[in-house]
């Protein structure tokens, strides 16, 4: 099963747990990331991860963000289908970065993008090209389908 990860679910795991929702979505990252080294799920990276973790002013989660990429079995680079597929996601009020985000993990196959992002969870429930989901709820499908 091929995934592809925002970065906003790649900086969750530093983010304050004082909050149950933020703590929750945590721990299934950090679950999502151990099935990844253990061979159990396919990791996509992009370009545009490489690029907007660059931009993180957090030094210590921008160095633990980079050795992933190491781990990554598909890197998708910019192309022009990748850009007209960003600009149709765009249309339907996604940012530029997460529109590309999002076209990425078509361009890589990804079955699953995973975002704890709310406005890109609520703007792409239904796409049909890949499915839009948290990483709790991934683990749900993941959890069947593993067993």
């Amino acid at each position: 099963m091929r995934v592809y990860l925002d970065n906003c679910t790649w900086n969750r795991s530093f983010d304050d747990p004082t909050h149950l929702r933020i703590r929750i979505w945590s721990e299934a990252t950090l679950y999502i990331q151990e099935q990844i080294q253990a061979g159990q799920l396919e990791l996509v990276g992009s370009f545009i991860l490489d690029f907007e973790n660059d931009q993180n002013p957090f030094v210590e989660r921008q160095r633990a963000i980079k050795k992933w990429r190491n781990v990554a079995t598909i890197d998708i680079d910019e192309t022009a289908t990748l850009l007209e597929t960003a600009k149709r996601l765009a249309k339907q009020g996604l940012a530029t970065k997460d529109a590309l985000h999002v076209a990425s993990a078509i361009e890589g196959q990804a079955e699953y993008f995973l975002t704890t992002d709310d406005k890109i969870l609520r703007k792409l429930s239904n796409l049909n090209e890949i499915k839009v989901i948290d990483p709790v709820t991934f683990i749900k499908i993941f959890e069947v389908y593993d067993n």
